[in-house]
């Protein structure tokens, strides 16, 4: 994969131009370092220019994801955006939002990656109560008032987003969505409006489901089925392709970060990317036909 050319968006009002496929390192193969290596590089040999991960992506395996990018990719840090999450609390149950953990994430984060700031640290999706009991939008601005951080975001779902929108702070927001994950469409819209950059997750509806899938995503790509969507792919074109591109159309939807642990999955999703959005009609009938969760009516002659 060289070089490939890739749309790109700008990030809000962080005024990064992004890849509008960036790459997510939340994956769950555990990978040895030469796989790393060999999938990292190709990310950046494809043009790809957002890279995002967490202080507790893969913290169960023999090296986190974070020292992952540290190992092979701290030596082309200009070519891209880097984004990390804070929060987190590796052997601990679930997250400490405390000053004291937040700043303990980055140190150890800016250690691994063998960097001396991250362009974007985010909150790893705290509840609104969270986030006021710790005070964490100071201590995100200390972060930046420290020039390790240069904007301020957060992993956020509803019914939290409206909150962290309203105060104004936060530079960019990390949403699930996707055909399949709908929830957060309007707000997307309404976010950019007030200049926050937007990084989609799950914008593949984690790819199309094997035998071993979950419940749930079986469930989620169960409406593929029930809306007939098959129809509407161009020939050669893949279930995941085209919910990529749905995404994709999303005229907000700034960067979309697929995770992969395969070098074949990422050069299918740097094709369906290639290819742009949906034509109008497709995207709208995509719409219309998960609104009503079924196939176009038989026309009546």
């Amino acid at each position: 994969m060289n070089g490939t050319s890739l749309p790109t968006a700008v990030l809000g009002r962080t005024g990064l131009e992004v890849t509008r496929l960036g790459f997510g390192s939340a994956i769950s193969r555990k990978l040895p370092d030469s796989e790393w290596g060999q999938l990292l590089g190709a990310v950046l040999d494809s043009g790809i220019n957002f890279v995002d991960t967490a202080n507790d992506y893969g913290v169960n395996w023999d090296v986190p994801a974070e020292e992952q990018i540290g190992k092979h990719i701290s030596g082309r840090r200009s070519e891209y955006t880097l984004a990390t999450k804070c929060g987190c609390a590796p052997g601990a149950d679930g997250h400490v939002w405390t000053k004291e953990n937040a700043f303990r994430g980055l140190h150890e984060s800016l250690k691994r990656m063998k960097t001396d700031y991250v362009d974007i640290m985010q909150y790893h999706n705290p509840t609104v109560d969270e986030a006021k009991s710790g005070d964490l939008i100071a201590v995100l601005q200390d972060m930046k008032t420290q020039g390790k951080v240069r904007w301020l975001g957060i992993s956020t779902t509803l019914p939290h987003l409206p909150y962290y929108l309203e105060t104004g702070v936060f530079d960019t927001f990390q949403i699930p969505y996707s055909a399949l994950e709908r929830q957060h469409e309007d707000w997307i819209a309404e976010s950019a409006k007030a200049g926050t950059g937007i990084i989609v997750r799950g914008g593949v509806a984690q790819g199309e489901p094997g035998t071993d899938a979950t419940e749930r995503r079986s469930e989620k790509w169960g409406k593929f089925e029930d809306a007939g969507l098959d129809e509407l792919r161009e020939e050669g074109e893949s279930r995941t392709t085209l919910i990529l591109r749905y995404t994709l159309s999303h005229p907000n939807a700034d960067t979309n970060i697929v995770g992969t642990s395969r070098v074949g999955h990422l050069a299918e999703n740097i094709s369906g990317i290639s290819k742009g959005p949906l034509s109008a009609d497709t995207y709208v009938e995509m719409k219309r036909r998960l609104d009503s969760g079924g196939e176009s009516p038989a026309t009546v002659d």
